[in-house]
Protein backbone atom coordinates (compact mmCIF):
# COMPACT_ATOMS: atom_id res chain seq x y z
CA UNK A 1 0.00 0.00 0.00
CA UNK A 2 1.49 3.19 -0.74
CA UNK A 3 -0.48 6.56 0.19
CA UNK A 4 1.07 10.17 -1.69
CA UNK A 5 -0.37 12.95 -0.35
CA UNK A 6 0.03 16.81 -2.18
CA UNK A 7 -1.29 20.42 -1.56
CA UNK A 8 -0.75 22.46 1.59
CA UNK A 9 1.79 24.64 1.93
CA UNK A 10 1.43 28.64 3.07
CA UNK A 11 -2.01 30.12 3.70
CA UNK A 12 -3.33 32.96 5.59
CA UNK A 13 -5.87 32.85 8.16
CA UNK A 14 -9.29 32.79 7.21
CA UNK A 15 -8.20 30.97 3.44
CA UNK A 16 -8.66 27.59 2.22
CA UNK A 17 -6.36 24.98 1.25
CA UNK A 18 -7.31 21.35 -0.06
CA UNK A 19 -5.42 18.59 0.49
CA UNK A 20 -5.11 15.03 -1.44
CA UNK A 21 -4.01 11.31 -0.80
CA UNK A 22 -3.59 9.27 -3.51
CA UNK A 23 -3.62 5.46 -2.34
CA UNK A 24 -1.96 2.64 -4.73
CA UNK A 25 -1.44 -1.15 -4.06
CA UNK A 26 -5.22 -1.34 -2.33
CA UNK A 27 -8.76 -2.62 -3.00
CA UNK A 28 -9.49 1.30 -2.30
CA UNK A 29 -13.51 1.20 -2.06
CA UNK A 30 -13.24 -1.16 0.57
CA UNK A 31 -10.96 0.87 3.32
CA UNK A 32 -11.41 3.45 5.60
CA UNK A 33 -9.39 6.42 4.94
CA UNK A 34 -8.35 8.63 7.67
CA UNK A 35 -6.35 12.31 8.03
CA UNK A 36 -4.22 13.11 10.91
CA UNK A 37 -2.34 16.16 11.87
CA UNK A 38 0.44 16.71 13.97
CA UNK A 39 1.58 20.41 14.98
CA UNK A 40 5.02 20.97 16.16
CA UNK A 41 5.78 19.52 19.81
CA UNK A 42 2.21 17.80 20.11
CA UNK A 43 0.86 14.80 19.24
CA UNK A 44 -0.81 13.16 16.44
CA UNK A 45 -4.30 13.34 16.26
CA UNK A 46 -7.28 12.44 14.13
CA UNK A 47 -8.90 15.10 11.93
CA UNK A 48 -11.53 13.44 9.70
CA UNK A 49 -12.11 10.00 8.88
CA UNK A 50 -14.12 8.75 5.59
CA UNK A 51 -15.59 5.39 6.34
CA UNK A 52 -15.52 3.40 3.08
CA UNK A 53 -19.74 3.81 2.87
CA UNK A 54 -18.83 6.84 2.35
CA UNK A 55 -19.67 8.31 6.23
CA UNK A 56 -17.94 11.20 7.75
CA UNK A 57 -16.45 12.27 10.92
CA UNK A 58 -14.01 15.22 12.09
CA UNK A 59 -12.71 16.47 15.36
CA UNK A 60 -14.38 18.66 17.36
CA UNK A 61 -11.76 21.18 16.56
CA UNK A 62 -12.46 21.09 12.63
CA UNK A 63 -16.10 20.44 12.30
CA UNK A 64 -18.08 23.22 10.06
CA UNK A 65 -14.52 23.85 8.74
CA UNK A 66 -13.04 20.97 6.90
CA UNK A 67 -14.83 18.18 4.56
CA UNK A 68 -13.05 14.74 4.30
CA UNK A 69 -14.52 13.13 0.61
CA UNK A 70 -13.37 10.25 -1.50
CA UNK A 71 -13.26 9.53 -5.29
CA UNK A 72 -12.52 5.82 -5.62
CA UNK A 73 -12.70 6.04 -9.19
CA UNK A 74 -9.11 7.93 -8.87
CA UNK A 75 -8.21 6.22 -5.67
CA UNK A 76 -8.30 9.85 -3.95
CA UNK A 77 -9.18 10.84 -0.64
CA UNK A 78 -9.53 15.04 -0.31
CA UNK A 79 -9.78 17.11 2.61
CA UNK A 80 -10.76 20.69 2.03
CA UNK A 81 -9.83 23.29 4.99
CA UNK A 82 -11.81 26.39 4.55
CA UNK A 83 -11.36 29.03 7.45
CA UNK A 84 -7.95 28.15 8.47
CA UNK A 85 -7.01 29.18 11.85
CA UNK A 86 -3.10 29.61 12.98
CA UNK A 87 -3.51 26.61 15.27
CA UNK A 88 -4.59 24.48 12.37
CA UNK A 89 -0.65 24.69 11.55
CA UNK A 90 1.03 21.11 11.73
CA UNK A 91 1.99 17.88 9.24
CA UNK A 92 -1.24 16.69 7.44
CA UNK A 93 -0.94 12.91 6.89
CA UNK A 94 -3.74 10.66 5.09
CA UNK A 95 -3.65 6.74 6.41
CA UNK A 96 -5.37 3.83 6.39
CA UNK A 97 -5.43 -0.39 8.09
CA UNK A 98 -5.03 -2.88 6.09
CA UNK A 99 -5.30 -6.54 7.56
CA UNK A 100 -4.44 -4.78 11.09
CA UNK A 101 -1.63 -2.73 9.42
CA UNK A 102 -1.45 1.02 9.38
CA UNK A 103 -0.02 2.58 6.33
CA UNK A 104 0.68 6.16 6.39
CA UNK A 105 1.25 8.97 3.27
CA UNK A 106 4.47 11.14 3.40
CA UNK A 107 2.92 14.15 4.82
CA UNK A 108 2.50 17.51 4.11
CA UNK A 109 2.88 20.72 5.75
CA UNK A 110 -0.11 22.93 6.37
CA UNK A 111 1.31 26.37 7.93
CA UNK A 112 -1.52 29.47 8.68
CA UNK A 113 -0.01 32.09 8.96
CA UNK A 114 -2.00 34.95 11.37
Amino acid sequence: VQLQASGGGLVQAGESTRLSCVASRIVFGTVNMYWYRQAPGKQRELVATITNGGGTDYADSVKGRFTISRDNAKNTVSLQMNSLKPEDTAVYYCNTWLRGVAYWGKGTLVTVSS
